[in-house]
C-alpha cells in the first residue's frame, strides 16, 4: 500500500511517499481502508520532532473509511462498516489497523470525508468547552485563530453553551469567516493590538477563559486578557512553543489558572469517548455544527498540505485522499 512515512524528522522534505506492506489487524483491531485523512498541526509537530515519535513512522492522527477486516476479538464492528477516529497515528495511508475501541461509526447522514474532517478538531473543541473550562451563559471567551479548523468549531460550541465570544484573526477574509460562525467580536490582530481591544470590549474586566492554540505569539498577552482567577487553556503551538515561565507570574496577574490539555487524556474511558464523538458527529449530522473543508489533496501531495497549513493561509480543514 501507499503511505506517507517519516524516516528522519525535519521539514516537508521529511515526508516520503512510498510503498509499505499492508498491515494486519491484531485481535483487538480492525483494518480500515482510508477514504480521507485529516491534516492537523500535531502532524507537523511529529514530522519536525517537536513531538517525538520513534522513526520510521506513518503520519496522521485522524481518518475515516470502511472496515475491510476485523481482529479475532472484535465483535462490535464488521467488514463494510463506515468508521472514523481522531487519536490513532498512521492515517496517511491507504490502509490502517486501528484499535476497535478507538473507532466510532459514521452516521448515515455523513460521508466519510466529513467525518474525517471533524474528529480530531471537533473532539478537541468539545473537551475545551465542556471540560477544560466548561462554558455557560455569562462567560466570555477569547478564542485565538477563530477562522482556523479548530477555532471555528470552538466558537460554535461556545455559542451553543451561551457564552460571549471574542476572537482574533489575521485577515479581513478570516474575520468574515469567524463572524459567520457566531463570534460576537472579531479582532484583526494585523490592524490592532488584541489586548487593549479585549480590555475595551470587557469594560476593563477581562475574559473568563482564553483558548490558545497559537502559542508563542499570543500567550503572554493572552494572560493579560484574563480577569482575576481566569483560565488560560493552551492547547497548541502553531506559532512555536511557549518558553518556560515562573508560576509566580500567574499569581501576579490575578491568581490565574493555566492548563495544557491534550485530546488523548479526554478520551480515556469508553464512556467519554462515546460522549464526545457521538456529540460532535451528531451536531454535524443535524446541521447545528457547521464544518468547512478548505482543501482536499492527493495522498502524494501531503507536503503541499503541510506547507499550506503551516503558512496559515487556510480557513478550514485540510484532507488527504488516498
Amino acid at each position: 500500500m501507499k503511505a506517507i512515512r517519516v524516516h528522519t524528522p525535519g521539514g516537508i522534505e521529511a515526508l516520503s511517499y512510498e510503498d509499505i506492506p499492508d498491515p494486519s489487524p491484531a485481535p483487538n483491531e480492525v483494518l480500515v481502508r482510508t477514504e480521507a485523512a485529516g491534516v492537523n498541526y500535531i502532524d507537523t509537530y511529529q514530522r519536525t520532532g517537536r513531538y517525538p515519535v520513534e522513526p520510521p513512522f506513518t503520519l496522521g492522527m485522524e481518518g475515516a473509511g470502511v472496515v475491510v477486516e476485523v481482529g479475532s476479538e472484535v465483535t462490535a464492528l464488521e467488514a463494510g462498516d463506515r468508521v472514523a477516529h481522531g487519536t490513532e497515528i498512521g492515517s496517511y495511508a491507504e490502509l490502517q489497523a486501528v484499535a476497535a475501541d478507538r473507532l466510532v461509526r459514521v452516521p448515515e447522514a455523513l460521508d466519510t470525508r466529513t467525518a474525517a474532517a471533524v474528529m480530531l478538531q471537533g473532539c478537541t473543541a468539545h473537551y475545551l468547552t465542556t471540560s477544560s473550562f466548561p462554558l455557560r451563559a455569562g462567560h466570555t471567551a477569547l478564542v485565538h485563530a477563530g477562522a482556523g479548523g479548530a477555532g471555528r468549531l470552538i466558537i460554535q460550541m461556545a455559542k451553543k453553551a451561551g457564552a460571549e465570544v471574542i476572537t482574533t484573526v489575521g485577515t479581513p477574509a478570516k474575520a468574515e469567516v469567524a463572524a459567520a460562525v457566531g463570534a460576537d467580536h472579531v479582532i484583526n490582530y494585523t490592524e490592532e493590538d488584541f489586548l487593549p481591544k479585549v480590555r475595551e470590549l470587557t469594560d476593563g474586566t477581562g475574559v473568563d477563559v482564553v483558548y490558545d492554540g497559537v502559542g508563542q505569539a499570543t500567550f503572554d498577552r493572552g494572560l493579560d486578557c484574563l480577569k482575576p482567577r481566569g483560565y488560560m487553556v493552551l492547547f497548541g503551538a502553531a506559532s512555536g512553543p511557549v518558553p518556560p515561565m515562573d508560576p509566580q507570574v500567574l499569581n501576579q496577574k490575578g491568581s490565574l489558572f493555566l492548563a495544557r490539555p491534550s485530546l488523548g487524556h479526554h478520551l480515556i474511558t469508553s464512556e467519554e469517548f462515546a460522549w464526545r464523538t457521538s456529540s460532535v458527529l451528531g451536531w454535524v449530522a443535524d446541521g447545528s455544527l457547521e464544518l468547512k473543508i478548505h482543501g482536499e489533496y492527493a495522498l502524494a501531495d501531503a507536503a503541499q498540505a503541510h506547507t499550506d497549513l503551516e503558512g496559515r493561509a487556510t480557513t478550514g480543514k485540510l484532507l488527504l485522499i488516498p
